[in-house]
């Protein structure tokens, strides 16, 4: 058992931190305040070849491991989580299935777009009354001659303002009253689809989160991905490619939280010494250290599972449930150790704060994968 990263990850880390570093870190703190995600960094993004990190170099991917994206999610995250959120979302809930699932049209219509980033994507499950409850969504396709025309709505839609190609989830009624769920692929520009103004959030406000409206959107069935009737499904295995990305971003959140607080606590003058030296503080900087490397353990793990191609629902669950937990917990005690000066939005503290607690929501509620984790024990999967 080998938990040396090869020399092909550690590649990635230096030249995604690098670019991170450079190009993400003066914009951070100004896309959190304004709310705005720059169009220039899509085009930085696309020069890494970071919009298709596991994709096929054929659909003009990096064709890159799993691992590789994970790093990746991590060292952007580490700088901006908003953009963190992004990557990951467009990665793994967007371009990853339409490789996965999609037919040969439909992977040469859209993946060489979605790689480049010339188009962003979005995924698009959650409703006013479909949340946790994933069954309940009531956004309707129904089938009409060579188009199934939708109707309905989605909230939480990450990316929504500046994706144009959404896989949206829907039931679906054929002709002959089959029934069940599906995944289309729309797109911004058809008739009748509104994208909703960007939402007011707590964090990752870099990150332009709208509603989807949909009325009598024809979508044509050449849209459908792949089999009809595999909908749920489908939307379940990405959410577990999903979840180990949002793992990897509170990863990113809790070791820059981690790294300041260290770097606060060397300098920090108190009672004629640096505050590290009071084992108050050592402490706290210990525990956050060891939880950043189990969770970061667990996140990896999670990520060799799936390059294997071996079942990891439990292990997307579990590290999703562990590392926004920790990403919470060190980023509430980077705040306590820089104490006012964290509470001021002159340091990046706060939104590590405010960002970190998203971790916990999206793609999942800790509370579902802890369902997740517990179905999976139950059923002998120990």
């Amino acid at each position: 058992m080998n938990f040396e990263l090869e020399e092909k990850h550690k590649l990635v880390r230096r030249s995604v931190r690098s670019f991170a570093e450079k190009v993400l870190a003066p914009l951070a703190p100004i896309m959190d305040r304004e709310e705005e995600f720059y169009p220039e960094i899509i085009k930085e993004i696309s020069m890494m070849n970071l919009w298709g990190i596991t994709i096929p170099e054929r659909y003009g991917g990096a064709e890159l491991d799993f691992i590789s994206y994970l790093i990746s999610i991590e060292e952007i995250s580490r700088i901006c989580a908003s953009t963190g959120l992004t990557v990951s979302v467009h990665n793994a809930v967007g371009a990853l299935p339409l490789y996965k699932w999609g037919n040969e049209e439909q992977k040469e219509r859209f993946l060489n777009d979605l790689a480049s980033g010339k188009k962003i994507a979005g995924f698009s499950w959650t409703e006013p009354n479909a949340g946790s409850d994933a069954r309940s969504i009531e956004c309707m396709a129904e089938e009409d001659g060579k188009d199934f025309v939708l109707n309905g709505s989605k909230i939480f839609v990450t990316n929504g303002a500046i994706a144009s190609v959404f896989l949206v989830g829907t039931r679906y009624q054929t002709i002959d009253r089959q029934k069940g769920f599906t995944l289309v692929i729309v797109e911004k520009d058809m008739v009748g689809c509104e994208i909703g103004p960007k939402e007011n959030k707590m964090g990752m406000r870099g990150n332009p989160t709208t509603s989807l409206y949909f009325n009598n959107v024809r979508v044509p069935k050449e849209n459908v991905l792949g089999k009809l009737q595999n909908g749920f499904k489908y939307a379940m295995q990405m959410l577990d490619f999903g979840r180990i990305g949002i793992a990897a971003q509170a990863l990113g959140i809790a070791q820059a939280a981690y790294e300041h607080s260290v770097k606060y606590s060397k300098g920090r003058i108190q009672f004629n010494k640096p505050i590290s030296q009071f084992q108050g503080v050592s402490f706290k900087l210990a525990e956050m250290a060891t939880k950043i490397d189990a969770a970061r353990l667990l996140v990896y793990r999670a990520g060799y599972m799936s390059e294997q191609n071996k079942s990891f629902s439990k292990e997307a669950a579990m590290c999703k449930l562990f590392a926004s937990k920790v990403a919470r917990q060190v980023t509430q005690e980077a705040l306590q150790i820089h104490g006012g000066y964290g509470y001021m939005k002159d340091l990046p503290i706060e939104r590590y704060y405010r960002d970190a607690k998203a971790c916990e929501i999206y793609e999942g509620t800790s509370e579902i994968m802890k369902l997740i984790i517990a179905n999976q024990i139950l059923r002998g999967n120990i």
